[in-house]
């Protein structure tokens, strides 16, 4: 029998000697001035920014912790930096519909002084007009308009009044307006007196009123038409003593913005409705032009300007930008990526204006870079069909939920929508973004870059020593105690286990930054100048005490036989399979005995976990590989005459994987064959339909967690864990791991196929087939073929006599 030897001490575990290392203490190296193992995502920014195209905008994919967000963040403040400062912008008065404010773009920094004007404009406008209105000059020809009018009705009066005298009557002036009085010899007629007068006298006096009501009717006719040229001529001085009274203070703002044509059509615009509302501004103005000056003279004008007319409200303002903006919006819902309308409260109703509309970060970063991670922005309703929409159009377009919608058909501002110049880079995981690319059309079309950050890299002497820069790098900016040289080889060494590979280095440096930070917490505990291996390891210690008290449960309860393990003597058809627990933050693994028992059949190899659904369907198909292996491996020309059925013992929860395939099957051929497994030993792995040993994930937990349990009970030499030999190069195993390996307490061992497996647990020769199809006398494998064979002559005679229902000492099972 070929003796498979354990793997020696130095394939389990990578250390790093410090000598490797070419300095004393951190702070003798120079900072790492740039990303490290990350060319492959720096290459794809670099290029999603250099791609003005429509739609080049960028994702960032990639595993958590992988500090995309910095590395994304310096590469674009960098990018930055060499661009020009974006234009300000802001919204003013539309003079043509209210309910659609105008958009007007600035060079940056003018938009504040441009502000600043208006807002003087708009306080010196009451005061320019009031000493307009005022003025002698205005007054004299105020009042030689309405001279005018009231010369013309008293020359109308007052030949109607002659004419009434020579016909023995007079005008008066009533209440109710004018009317005609009999008089005779010179006074005025009372009603008895008119009265008694002789019946042909007072008809004359009626026809002769009558005759004067005429007249003085046609005398009034022409009075409207005075008193419209009257209203026209006074709208004409109100409107060129406006003209002239604030000319020159538009006049000056034009000349100053002179190149700007946006701001010059403002400003004229302006000037327009200054001018054609100058009625409304002078407060009875419109009063004293057709009105009889009273019997104090011309009433006193009052002046009402509202500022917020001709105000501007600046909502992007880039006078302090020294470069391009770079963003990273933390909530990105829909109002703060697109902006909003507000509203204020006035008599209990609510109100709004152009100067309450609040730009969002598209405004902000206009002309620039925004970052915005993925899962928030799918949290948010709308944002994420917002922010396509807005990328589609090119335009920033402010407009409410409701209103999208449809819920709010209300009438509301219509903010006039901004050009829009931006490159968009999301960050998230390599799931969101192949779930988008699948399932959305739009997203491919939009981000067309895809940055994909690695979280390994390769292990070199090079990459070490630019690692090393890089933890110096990071332990300046956070301001840590330097770390020795050993220190930095133990921060390497769990570099390479968070990396899952003793060949590569994680990239994962937030997880690396938490282990710098609590080492140099424990140096400073113990009062050092500098950060030693030690301090690493009580971190690494600390962390696991923190996050294991689950894992010391289970281990105890093992302990204590509540939960039944062995891990000393035989037993056929059990086997103790790994798995591993994984927490979150915390993973641990932890030994599982899987049992299998067979019987006379049709074949059937039952899944008990699937059965009941707790198995997974990654589970439940390693399982279905074991029928298709133990067909073709020991009985390819006869149906199996078996049922085997398998189960994790004391399992209560859900499980998935394969990892356990390979020790369902052993399980399952010593069941068939009858031959006892060792249970100091525990296998993990996959296995295939020829029964090649495949790698699976956590091995150095499922190491690790039998390892504790052997060592509760005691250690005696024979106890070890079966791997795949694919992965023994992912082996970074714990020290306590490796002093009993190099105590010759425990083993580890590394396997290529089922045989190997059954030969290491079985201490027997598994056995090789030979020309005839047949396995050596003696083997592991003669026996299973056998034990079928057997099975399958019992299932034909019982199949010849009928009495499939009556199985006899067919019955036997293991």
């Amino acid at each position: 029998m070929n003796e498979l030897s354990p793997l020696p001490l130095d394939a389990l575990c990578w250390k790093c000697s410090p000598e490797t290392l070419k300095f004393d203490t951190t702070g003798q190296l120079e900072d790492l001035g740039q990303v490290l193992g990350q060319d492959r995502a720096i290459e794809a920014i670099r290029f999603g920014t250099n791609m003005s195209h429509k739609g080049y905008n960028i994702f960032a994919l990639g595993p958590d912790g992988l500090d995309k967000h910095e590395v994304v963040m310096s590469f674009l403040k960098d990018r930055a930096r060499e661009e020009t400062v974006p234009s300000d912008w802001c919204y003013v008065y539309n003079f043509q519909d209210p309910r659609r404010p105008n958009a007007i773009a600035l060079p940056p920094g003018r938009g504040v002084e441009f502000r600043q004007d208006m807002s003087r404009l708009a306080e010196d406008i009451p005061f320019v007009l009031k000493n307009a209105f005022e003025s002698e000059e205005y007054q004299t020809r105020s009042n030689m308009i309405q001279q005018e009018v009231k010369n013309v009705q008293d020359e109308a009066l007052s030949t109607v009044d002659k004419e009434a005298r020579q016909r023995n009557a007079a005008l008066k002036m009533t209440p109710l307006g004018f009317t005609f009085v009999p008089i005779k010899d010179g006074k005025t007629l009372s009603p008895e007196e008119f009265h008694n007068l002789p019946e042909e006298e007072r008809k004359q006096i009626e026809e002769n009123l009558e005759y004067l009501r005429e007249k003085l009717e046609k005398a009034l006719e022409i009075m409207p038409d005075w008193l419209t040229e009257s209203r026209d001529k006074m709208r004409k001085l109100n409107e060129e003593t406006a003209g002239h009274a604030i000319g020159h203070l538009v006049e000056e703002l034009k000349k100053k913005y002179n190149g700007l044509p946006e701001i010059i059509d403002y400003l004229t615009a302006v000037q327009d409705d200054i001018i054609q509302n100058v009625q409304q501004i002078v407060h009875g103005a419109e009063e004293d032009a057709i009105h009889e000056p009273g019997p104090e003279g011309p009433q006193q004008r009052s002046f009402a300007l509202e500022p917020g007319r001709y105000m501007v409200n600046l909502v992007v303002d880039n006078s302090e930008a020294k470069h391009a903006p770079v963003i990273h919006e933390d909530e990105p819902t829909y109002d703060r990526l697109l902006g909003r309308v507000e509203y204020r409260s006035e008599m209990g109703t609510l109100m709004t204006d152009f100067r309450l509309v609040r730009a969002g970060a598209l405004h902000t970063v206009n002309g620039g870079y925004l970052m915005v991670e993925i899962l928030k922005l799918l949290q948010h309703p709308y944002a994420y069909e917002a922010l396509k929409r807005t990328l589609k159009s090119g335009e920033i377009k402010i407009e409410s939920l409701g209103q999208v919608l449809g819920f709010i058909n209300t009438v509301g501002l219509e903010p006039e929508p901004i050009p829009l110049q931006v490159k968009v880079v999301l960050l998230g995981t390599r799931m969101l973004y192949y779930l988008l690319s699948s399932l959305d059309p739009e997203f491919v079309d939009l981000f067309k870059v895809a940055a994909d950050f690695d979280e390994q890299m390769e292990r070199s002497e090079e990459n070490l020593q630019l690692y090393a820069r890089m933890l110096a790098s990071r332990i300046r900016q956070k301001e840590l105690t330097p770390f020795s040289r050993d220190a930095i080889a133990r921060i390497l060494e769990r570099v390479v286990r968070y990396s899952g590979d003793s060949e590569k280095l994680s990239t994962r440096l937030k997880y690396v930054g938490d282990l710098l930070r609590e080492a140099d917490y424990h140096a400073r505990q113990d009062k050092k100048q500098q950060v030693e291996a030690v301090h690493v390891e009580q971190a690494v210690k600390a962390r696991e005490h923190r996050q294991s008290r689950m894992r010391e449960r289970m281990l105890e309860q093992t302990g204590q036989g509540t939960i039944l393990i062995d891990t000393a003597g035989q037993q056929t058809g059990q086997i103790n399979g790994l798995s591993v627990l994984d927490l979150g933050s915390y993973a641990f693994g932890r030994p599982t005995r899987i049992t299998a028992r067979i019987r006379l059949g049709k074949g059937e190899v039952v899944d008990i976990e699937r059965e009941v659904k707790l198995g997974g369907p990654i589970h439940s198909k390693g399982v279905l590989i074991l029928s298709g292996f133990l067909g073709a491996q020991y009985q390819p020309d006869h149906p199996l005459s078996l049922s085997a059925s398998l189960v994790f013992e004391q399992s209560y929860g859900g499980i998935e994987g394969d990892s356990a395939s390979i020790a369902e099957l052993c399980a399952l051929l010593s069941a068939i064959a009858d031959i006892p497994l060792k249970q100091g030993m525990a296998i993990t792995g996959s296995v295939n339909q020829l029964g090649q040993a495949q790698a699976i994930g956590g091995v150095n937990e499922k190491i690790e967690g039998f390892f504790d349990l052997c060592a509760l009970r005691g250690l005696d030499g024979s106890q070890g864990v079966i791997i795949p030999a694919s992965n023994v190069r992912h082996l970074m195993l714990d020290q306590r791991v490796l002093d009993a390996v190099s105590d010759g307490k425990f083993n580890v061992y590394a396997v290529k196929n089922i045989n190997e497996a059954l030969t290491l647990l079985t201490g027997m020769e598994a056995g090789e087939k030979d020309g005839t199809g047949q396995y050596p006398q003696g083997s592991v494998n003669r026996k299973v073929q056998d034990r079928l064979e057997e099975f399958s002559t019992r299932w034909r005679k019982f199949a010849r006599d009928g009495s499939t229902g009556k199985q006899g000492d067919g019955e036997n099972s293991s």
